[in-house]
């Protein structure tokens, strides 16, 4: 029954050519984007999945700054501000490891409406929070709620989208995890201006908007077809997927964390100007993820993440021999501070061009139906964890060995990681999910 449902409804039929290698070169000489069109309602249900992701963005954008008036409003000391900003990574862990085996028991959908309630109860605790104390347990809180969210979109955007537009849809959770940041950015800029304990208050609380309307719309969301199928309910499955066919650790989080001791260290001064430069950042991250989530279906996963982490090598180097220089200089030129904003700049969007996006659609599409949340849910776990500690340690290991240094063994790591994509990552482009399951139970033969 299983496989029927997949011939008849999922897989797409072959236009009029003389075999499937035809259709193959067809797809990969034109690309997807040539000649088939997105299906709304696909699309429709990975737009509604996905903006749980500005959750995300979000806190991070808007922690970037709330964190400055907050060390100053609690008098807290530069190692709870590490924790105070790590944290949420490190707590996501249990969200995400939780999530696997919660959405294989309750659904994917229910799964996004847990994710959303949680983090929207911790963003009015870390909102209303009258000491260091309540805060940290708002941000353990919405820790929880963003792991429940990392893993679940992108697995259930996968198991809903038709294959030749996977990739794009699956990378939109890391589209909105951009616009997130943006906007924690311009929230940043426009609230700072607030009294001290009012201003970090207001940026952290407004969190709480955005987890409404993801929770509201679950509502209007179809369940995961495969989910389904897992379940047996195998005609509520045909006919979601009937609708959707179409028949017709890295160093990132380090540099957006702090972002603004980054420039301040750079030489950029003053709040405002400081804010400014860090929408300008999220401008170029947000942009680039936009347009990798377009091609990525028609170049493939491996050239855009070879692209994307080499990039992020050269642009670490860069932004540590700017801040390398400027630490060691009397004087501030203008073209190593513009070195060193330009390599920020360049840094997250390569990221978004390669890393960014690519992460979340290949970890949902390489695990097997039967592991792929709780498989999906351990590379998020992992994902989280190195994040959590990049974010907690960067203050204190850049005392030591300077930003300069921080950034340059950061770019060491990024060569490391490109060797390793190239020899051990293969390409899904166009392939359904069965294929790839297929493709790494061959190579495991």
């Amino acid at each position: 029954m299983d496989e029927m449902i997949k011939q008849d409804c999922y897989y797409e039929p072959l236009p009029a050519s003389n075999s499937k290698a035809d259709q193959s070169n067809n797809e990969t000489n034109e690309g997807p984007s040539s000649h088939h069109h997105l299906n709304k309602y696909a699309l429709a249900g990975a737009i509604l999945a996905s903006t749980n992701s500005i959750l995300l963005g979000y806190d991070i954008g808007v922690m970037s700054g709330a964190v400055i008036f907050i060390r100053e409003d609690f008098k807290i000391s530069s190692i709870q501000v590490e924790i105070l900003v790590g944290c949420l990574n490190v707590c996501s862990l249990i969200g995400s490891l939780a999530s696997g085996k919660i959405s294989d028991m309750i659904g994917r959908r229910y799964t996004i409406m847990i994710a959303a309630a949680t983090f929207l109860i911790g963003a009015l605790v870390m909102g209303l929070a009258p000491s260091y104390t309540f805060l940290m347990f708002g941000r353990v809180i919405a820790g929880i709620g963003v792991g429940f969210s990392l893993m679940v979109s992108p697995v259930y955007v996968a198991e809903l989208s038709p294959d030749l537009t996977r990739g794009f849809l699956t990378s939109l959770p890391e589209v909105f995890i951009s616009c997130g940041i943006l906007l924690g950015y311009v929230s940043n800029y426009a609230l700072s201006s607030l009294p001290i304990g009012v201003n970090w208050r207001v940026m952290l609380g407004l969190a709480a908007l955005p987890a409404v309307f993801v929770a509201l719309g679950v509502l209007a969301m179809p369940e995961s077809p495969r989910w389904l199928i897992m379940q047996g309910r195998h005609e509520e499955a045909k006919q979601v997927l009937v609708r959707t066919s179409e028949n017709k650790a890295s160093g990132n989080d380090a540099v957006i964390y702090y972002s603004p001791q980054v420039f301040k260290e750079a030489g950029v001064q003053g709040e405002k100007q400081l804010f400014g430069v860090t929408i300008i950042m999220g401008i170029a991250k947000t942009c680039f993820v936009f347009v990798s989530a377009l091609v990525l279906d028609k170049f493939g996963r491996r050239p855009m993440l070879l692209l994307g982490s080499l990039g992020m090598a050269v642009s670490l180097f860069g932004l540590g021999l700017g801040c390398t220089f400027l630490q060691n200089s009397d004087e501030k030129p203008t073209w190593a501070i513009s070195l060193c904003v330009i390599a920020v700049c360049a840094t997250v969007s390569f990221f978004s061009i390669g890393l960014g996006p690519t992460t979340w659609v290949y970890s949902s599409e390489i695990f097997p139906m039967r592991l792929r949340a709780q498989g999906t849910s351990l590379a998020i776990s992992v994902n989280r964890l190195i994040s959590g500690i990049v974010s907690m340690s960067f203050l204190t290991v850049s005392e030591e060995i300077t930003f300069g240094g921080m950034f340059f063994v950061l770019a060491g790591v990024m060569v490391v990681a490109t060797i390793f994509f190239y020899y051990f990552l293969p390409e899904t482009k166009g392939k359904s999910l069965e294929e790839i399951e297929a493709l790494f139970e061959d190579e495991l033969h």
